[in-house]
């Protein structure tokens, strides 16, 4: 329910990832309610790592399974698991209009105010696609423009 929250507008200057936002909100609904810490721990982290392939897979079931969720309802990844009848019936009840068009807004409107936020992560596609002149952070200009001497 929390993990795309920090795409809100009210989270567009926070300067951090917007799955760091929607997992801080979701942390601080949850001990409003006491909710164990551990339990919070684990949700933050599934929202937090939502968004970063090949790592929660490997972790608790729940940051496992949000993952798995994001990446079959946005992706498509593992459409085929799902019976057409089974995939016809959910999206009856939640239906999915514009949805490729909407979700990319989405992510361009809640994204492009705080674009260092991108770096090293799948959203900076989003604005090299969407936003004109973006060009993402590059890894390897970071080490070879490190203060570092050799």
């Amino acid at each position: 329910m929390f993990h795309d929250l920090g795409l809100g507008e009210e989270f567009r200057t926070s300067g951090r990832r917007f799955d760091v936002d929607g997992a801080e909100e979701a942390a601080r609904f949850l001990r409003s309610r006491a909710v164990p810490e551990d339990a919070v721990r684990r949700v933050w982290t599934a929202i937090a790592l939502h968004t970063t392939p090949g790592v929660p897979e490997f972790m608790e079931p729940q940051v496992a399974l949000v993952t798995a969720g994001v990446e079959y309802d946005v992706l498509g990844i593992d459409y085929e698991r799902v019976s057409a009848d089974d995939r016809a019936e959910i999206t009856a009840l939640h239906p999915r209009p514009d949805f490729k068009r909407r979700i990319l807004a989405a992510f361009t409107e809640g994204i492009a105010p705080k674009p260092e936020t991108t770096f090293g992560n799948v959203k900076a596609d989003v604005l090299e696609h969407f936003v004109p002149g973006f060009r993402h952070g590059d890894f390897v200009t970071v080490i070879e423009n490190s203060p570092w001497p050799e």
